[in-house]
């Protein structure tokens, strides 16, 4: 008999709004994301300088894992929880400023901290580092939000025993318009996982 796995928390943070569990949690207004993105930082007590360095992508999956997986991880403890995230424009905004950065022959300066973010899959790298997560990753790439097949690749990697948890997400960021929906799968739970409360959760 098939098990049934749970989405046990979820947190969305899309264009200064964060919801955290279906709570909306207050945060004054900011004029960009980077100060957005500090302001966060600070409100749920966050310590981690190696945020600062990040680009904005990895930035925005690290705060939205950060509020999840806080409850989560223990330190003394090795966690077996794989991570399957998901975007539609890659590292697009990175790639832009990088291009940038070498485009006038004149000022011909690439940035070895810009080019370091041009892959998309860097921002699940440090969400691992960040909590020592060994297990399974992915990122992916699609043209919409790809409930069905989140719910299927993650289903399948706690059935073959890949990892005991799984931290999907969808982390959507490009000229200061971004949205991350993070959420986590495990045995236990009230909501079970399936695509229709996939799709209810993302689009709150």
């Amino acid at each position: 008999m098939k098990k049934v796995n749970y989405i046990s928390s979820y947190c969305i943070i899309e264009n200064n709004n964060i919801l955290v569990n279906g709570t909306q949690v207050p945060i004054p207004q900011c004029a960009s994301f980077s100060e957005f993105a500090k302001t966060v930082y600070k409100s749920f007590s966050m310590d981690y300088p190696k945020f600062f360095k990040m680009d904005s992508l990895s930035k925005l999956a690290f705060l939205a894992s950060e509020i999840i997986l806080k409850e989560v991880v223990k330190s003394e403890e090795e966690q077996d929880i794989a991570l399957v995230f998901a975007n539609r424009s890659s590292s697009l905004d990175t790639d832009v400023k990088y291009q940038e950065s070498i485009a006038n022959k004149n000022e011909y300066f690439p940035s070895p901290a810009v080019f370091v973010y041009t892959l998309p899959n860097i921002c699940i790298g440090e969400v691992s580092i960040r909590h020592q997560l060994k297990s399974e990753n992915a990122f992916f790439v699609f043209d919409d939000f790809p409930s069905e097949f989140m719910q299927k690749y993650s289903e399948a990697l706690i059935q073959n025993n890949k990892a005991k948890k799984v931290l999907c997400g969808w982390v959507e960021y490009f000229q200061e318009s971004y949205k991350v929906f993070v959420y986590l799968v495990e045995p236990q739970g009230k909501l079970e996982h399936n695509e229709q409360n996939i799709n209810t959760l993302y689009r709150n």
